[in-house]
This record gives C-alpha cells, structure tokens and sequence, in this order.
C-alpha cells in the first residue's frame, strides 16, 4: 500500500553556507524522502545564506532552494523556516544558533560547536532555555551516525569487551602540508578557533566520550609547523591555529587512551583510525574503510577461530541503520552518515524528545570543547590538566 504523502509534516530549512557542509546537509535533506519510507517529515528546502551574492544564488539553483539570502537575519526572521541549519565558518555558530534558537527554530550546527568553551557554553545553555518550548537542537557530530561506529557502541554498552583499558584515535589529513597553501579562515583563530583540534580532533573526543565514556584529564602537546602563509593577493599572513596536537587521556571508569590529529600527514587523505581494547577483547575502526569493524572477541569464537581480528562487513538489515539500504554486501558512503544524522534530528523534532544520546545535543559539543580547551592549556602550561565541566 502506498504511502499517503499529505499526512507527512514538512519542515522549512534554512541553510547559512553553501559550501562543503552545506552540501554535505543538503544532500541529505533531498535524500531522506526516498530512503525512509515514510520520513519522519519532508524538508522544504527554503532558503540558503552566503556572503557572496553570485555564490549563494547559484548556489541556490544547484541545490534546489527557493531563495538565496546574503544576512542570515534573513533566515531567522523568515516565518516559512522552522530549521536552522548552520554550516557556516566556525565564528558563525554562536550568534546565528543562539539567534535561531530563541526565534523559537529547531537548530543543526556543525562541529566544533564554538570557537572555545565559553563560545559553546552559551550555546548550549540557549538551547537549554529553547528546550523547555519543544525547540530541538543537535551538534553535527556526523560520526556517531556510520553503522560500524554504532555496532561497536552496541557491542561495548552489552558489555561484550568487559572492562575498558584503551581508546586510541587519531585524524590525519594532508590537506594543509605545503606550506604554499593559501590561508583561509581555517588558518585564524579569529574565524575558527583552532585548527586541527578544533577541525579534526573534536571528532575524535565525542567519539571517545561516545564509545568509553567522559575523559577525566589530559596531557597534551599542541603545535603549529607553518606559522604564516600566502594570501590570494600575494602577500603573507600569520597563522594563529594549530596544525597537529598529541594527548594522552585519562577516563572516568579508569580506562587510559590517546588521541592525535594533523593536517600534516602527507599520504593520508581522511585517515580516522580507532581502536577500543577491552578485558573480553577489541574493536577497531577506519574511516577510510567505513563499512567495517574489526572485532577480536575471543571468548565467543570457538579455540579455533580466536586467531585474532576478524573482519565483520557491517551491512546486514540487522546492522545499525542498515534496514533502509541496499540487500547485504552492499555498501554505503560517507555522505550518507549525515543521511541517518537529519532523520534523527527530524525524528527528534517530530516526536518531541532530545537528540542524546545517539546524537549529539548542544551539551555534548559543549563537552568536546572543554576538552579541546584542555588539551591547550596543557600544552601551554607543560602540566596535565583536569576536565572540568
């Protein structure tokens, strides 16, 4: 029996950035209707926000909305938008999120959530106040939503590995190692807070706080390799971010890790790397090789088996997020994680409950940006740090 598409809600979304998030968040908007049947609502894909006039507006044609705005004011005060979407640079997350959220609309916004802790605190204690109205609101943190990343969380929260000793993780790109690159905002501490460790390493602390749990202290070192660059009109600039960090992590249930992160790692495209041992055994994860999980559980494998990891394919239909794709064997893409992200946040809108904890709601990216904090500080000071949140 068909389904009756006019009983389905439909939500407005306006999109601030066109760029790499926005069309990440959009293809995903544009996607949902035919991979859920039904959806948890349609996305109206009504306006998109950018600088650049001749940017947004073609930006606007290739992505299917109705208009293209240059203020983002414009997108808080248009009645026909109950979703914000901000996949703007990281200065343009606080003001216009909070802004949204106290118009009373729902609110996706990338990671980091802030430039700094006190940016994502007051972020996140607007939607504390926003919530208490029904207004929902998630931090993109897309990682948690790959079906292997939730197989592992499954394996681990029935207690499969026992007790947890280590969570190692690290990010490496090579995006920005030639030192001939030209600064972007990426490069300034104004416009983005951090580099790698705002970029890259936030993704890796929510998924040590997801997969083991909350990080008690941290010792770090943080650097920069390329302290200026050039500029489009041929002068130099300073860089004020950092480009790689290295952290030894200590966590709430006892267990010990490491997290490290560049984008210096010539060779290395999208390299996320994980691995969770426990006293029952171990997990480990690659981005770059995302429909598997690495399992090692020795104890549930006959003496025969047990001769070390086995590689589990995880497309099954009993497979996290798997029961809307393709028969078995078949396998997925990056892009469609932020697919199962916006179905969860609409689902979470529509049925009026929070996004935690299989998403990430404003307290949690607040989280991954004490610690992100922390890790600087104890690079600056030489000491190991506390989280205190």
């Amino acid at each position: 029996m068909a389904n009756d598409t006019q009983t389905i809600p439909t939500l407005g979304v306006g999109m601030l950035g066109y760029a790499f998030m926005g069309k990440a968040h959009t293809n995903a908007y544009k996607t949902l209707d035919y991979i859920y049947t039904p959806p948890p609502a349609h996305a109206r894909l009504v306006a998109i926000a950018g600088r650049d006039t001749a940017q947004v507006e073609a930006a606007a044609r290739r992505y299917g909305y109705e208009k293209a705005v240059t203020d983002w004011h414009a997108l808080i005060a248009d009645p026909e938008i109950q979703v914000f979407d901000d996949g703007a640079p990281n200065s343009l997350h606080a003001e216009p999120s909070i802004a949204a959220l106290q118009a009373g609309k729902h609110v996706i916004c990338e990671k980091p959530l802030g430039r700094d802790a006190a940016e994502a605190k007051r972020m996140w204690e607007a939607a504390r106040r926003a919530s208490q109205d029904g207004i929902v609101s998630m931090c993109a943190f897309n990682y948690r939503f790959v079906p292997a990343i939730r197989l592992a969380r499954d394996i681990i929260k029935a207690g499969r590995l026992g007790r947890i000793y280590h969570f190692r993780a690290n990010y490496l790109q090579e995006g920005l190692a030639d030192p001939n690159t030209p600064v972007t905002w990426r490069h300034a501490a104004e416009t983005a807070g951090s580099g790698a460790l705002g970029d890259l390493g936030t993704h890796i602390i929510d998924l040590a706080r997801f997969l083991v749990g909350e990080p008690t202290t941290v010792s770090a070192a943080v650097t920069t390799f390329v302290t200026e660059r050039p500029t489009a009109s041929g002068g130099r600039s300073p860089v004020t971010v950092d480009d790689a960090f290295a952290a030894a992590v200590t966590f709430e249930n006892g267990a010990i890790g490491l997290l490290e992160a560049t984008r210096y790692a010539k060779g290395r495209r999208n390299h996320q790397v994980i691995e969770i041992n426990g006293e029952k055994g171990s997990l480990a994860f690659n981005l770059e090789r995302l429909n598997e999980l690495e399992v090692y559980l020795p104890e549930e494998e006959s003496p025969h088996d047990a001769q070390g990891f086995r590689q589990v394919l995880v497309t099954e239909h009993s497979h996290p997020f798997y029961d809307v794709w393709w028969p078995r064997g078949h396998i997925i893409g990056w892009e469609h994680t932020f697919i199962h992200e916006i179905k969860h946040f609409f689902d979470a809108i529509m049925n009026k409950r929070s996004v935690a904890p299989d998403g990430a709601n404003f307290e949690d990216g607040y989280r991954a940006c004490v610690v992100a904090d922390a890790i600087k500080e104890s690079s600056r000071t030489g000491q190991r740090i506390a989280i205190a949140y």
